[in-house]
């Protein structure tokens, strides 16, 4: 049997497959709420294990940094200590007072640059000290962080996994719905669904009223709706507006004028009798 083309469904049948869409629709949008904030929730975690995945690497690379100046350092003071000994070791040739003073002033230098050396040595322990604190913090934050990560993600999928065939069922009718509903209807309806607060792009009149914003909707747009001649949206809401019989849904009838109008005579009625009484009980 050949496949029936969108564009040759009547108006009528258009209205009936949106609604048994939007059904479908707001069933998956059900199994999604069953997730609660855990999906961003997981991704929190996720982006905050990123952050201090690389503030560890950081951390580490600093602690290397200092480490290699600190072995430099050690080898300079190792290179000046080697001078001052050969230098105090020529001391005790030499000719003349010039080269005593060249000799001495060099000696004097080279224990300058030894503690230099040890000083900046000195700095960058401090500095390892701090940031070996700190990459104790970073890593015990990183630990609590991916335990939370593992069990929300736990939470997580066991939820997807409990309603994942549900889901991939109401896709599936969703994909088949889609198929038989004209482009630029299945666009309009697709943006107003985007926009609607509760994800409802079309829904039926309840009590003289659209059933997305609830504004009152005139006597000849309901005519009009229950004809299914047109497509026709709210003109408060942008909403798809369906008759509740073609939605498949038993309608709230309101309460007629002639009711309320019985029911006020009827009680006016009795009211005036329980005066007449009331002053026949006086006058005896």
């Amino acid at each position: 049997m050949a496949k029936k083309d969108p564009t040759d469904l009547t108006v009528e049948e258009r209205l009936k497959t949106l609604y048994l869409m939007q059904t479908a629709l707001s069933a998956i949008d059900e199994k999604k709420a069953l997730r609660g904030e855990l999906p961003l929730e997981v991704e929190d975690l996720e982006a905050e294990i990123e952050g201090l995945t690389t503030r560890i690497e950081r951390i580490e690379n600093e602690i290397g940094e200092f480490e290699r100046a600190i072995s430099q350092k050690k080898g300079e003071i190792i290179e000046a200590q080697a001078n001052v000994d050969r230098y105090k070791g020529q001391l005790d040739i030499v000719r003349n007072n010039r080269e005593y003073d060249t000799l001495y002033k060099e000696i004097e230098f080279q224990t300058l640059e030894i503690e230099l050396c040890n000083k900046k040595i000195h700095e960058a322990e401090n500095r390892i000290a701090e940031k070996q604190e700190e990459l104790a913090q970073a890593k015990e934050q990183y630990d609590e962080k991916k335990e939370d990560l593992d069990l929300k993600r736990g939470e997580l999928d066991e939820i997807i996994e409990e309603t994942r065939t549900e889901e991939e069922r109401l896709r599936e009718k969703v994909h088949d719905y889609e198929a038989k509903i004209e482009p630029r209807l299945l666009t309009s309806f697709k943006r107003i669904r985007k926009n609607a607060r509760n994800g409802l792009g079309i829904v039926y009149v309840q009590r003289d009223a659209c059933g997305g914003c609830f504004n009152k909707i005139p006597p000849q747009r309901q005519l009009d709706i229950k004809m299914h001649k047109k497509v026709i949206v709210c003109e408060y809401c942008g909403r798809i507006l369906i008759d509740p019989e073609l939605a498949g849904v038993k309608a709230d009838k309101p309460v007629s004028d002639d009711k309320k109008t019985r029911k006020r005579s009827t009680t006016t009625r009795k009211t005036a009798s329980s005066k007449k009484t009331t002053d026949a009980n006086d006058m005896d």
